[in-house]
């Protein structure tokens, strides 16, 4: 298939409306790599080169950062107690301790406060704004971090239950104050191709000129009135070689989801219309 087909089918399977990719395009490549890029949670014992997991967090810290101040910063978690003290402040993850590698990804508001201090200055933006920047700093990083990932064919995902034990791993990796933990993030080689999550029609969250959801309504009561019919299959078809995830699956804790606490979102594809999430949308009866 070539990558031309190849992207617009990878698109067409998450978002589920078609996207025209023009055939003059060139290097679609490695956006079919970010477009089929899902979240990992079985891997193999195969460990990371630390030379690459370096490699990595520079790419990663190459992305954007506010006004240049590198706000962000990347903890690679190395030591087996520390590792072991991490992996049990989030026992829902029980796949983690699998996990080769563990990175943690902290927001920084220090260095600023430092470089002012060393300088004689007064910090002059102690209000919440110090905060955003760091926080936005380190979810950049993230990201590129995870796409930079997915390049050299390593699986990952990120962690947010870090930040429902904040205090304790601010402790455990010793986190100076204004320095915070925001995500964390697993990553090892694959033992099996990762589902594509679905998304939300691209016609719902990329808008044109200014805002408009009039739409969503109208899509989320046609997707309850899908919702109401018998299904035929619990596994959907794959996808250039990718399994994609069987509907309704029930996790450990027993609720219908696929892999994540995210909002439930909606596949509008013609041939398998399936729910993905963790918590369905709730909306008024359709007209």
């Amino acid at each position: 298939m070539d990558q031309h087909a190849s992207l617009a089918d990878l698109i067409r399977e998450r978002f589920g409306e078609e996207v025209l990719v023009p055939p003059h395009l060139q290097g679609l490549d490695p956006l079919a790599v970010l477009a089929a890029r899902g979240a990992t949670r079985a891997f193999r014992k195969e460990p990371v080169d630390p030379a690459l997991i370096r490699i990595l967090c520079a790419a990663a810290l190459s992305s954007p950062t506010k006004s240049g101040l590198q706000q962000r910063d990347i903890v690679i978690v190395r030591d087996r107690d520390l590792r072991a003290r991490l992996d049990a402040l989030m026992p829902a993850q029980e796949w983690l301790p699998a996990a080769p590698v563990l990175l943690v990804f902290c927001g920084n508001n220090r260095r600023q406060r430092q470089i002012h201090g060393w300088r004689g200055k007064a910090f002059a933006n102690d209000h919440l704004d110090a905060f955003f920047n760091s926080a936005i700093d380190a979810g950049i990083a993230l990201p590129a971090f995870v796409s930079a990932a997915a390049l050299v064919g390593l699986g990952t995902c990120p962690l947010s239950a870090i930040r429902n034990r904040a205090a304790q791993v601010s402790n455990a990796l010793k986190l100076p104050q204004h320095v915070f933990p925001v995500a964390g993030l697993a990553v090892g080689w694959p033992a099996q191709p990762p589902a594509i999550s679905y998304r939300l029609p691209l016609a719902t969250s990329a808008h044109s000129d200014t805002f408009g959801d009039a739409r969503i309504e109208k899509r989320i009561s046609a997707y309850d009135r899908r919702r109401a019919l018998p299904r035929t299959s619990a596994s959907a078809p794959t996808m250039a070689g990718r399994r994609t995830r069987p509907a309704n699956t029930q996790n450990r804790s027993g609720r219908i989801s696929a892999h994540s606490s995210a909002p439930r979102v909606f596949h509008w594809n013609r041939h398998h219309r399936r729910r993905r999430g963790a918590d369905a949308i709730r909306t008024k009866p359709a007209p």
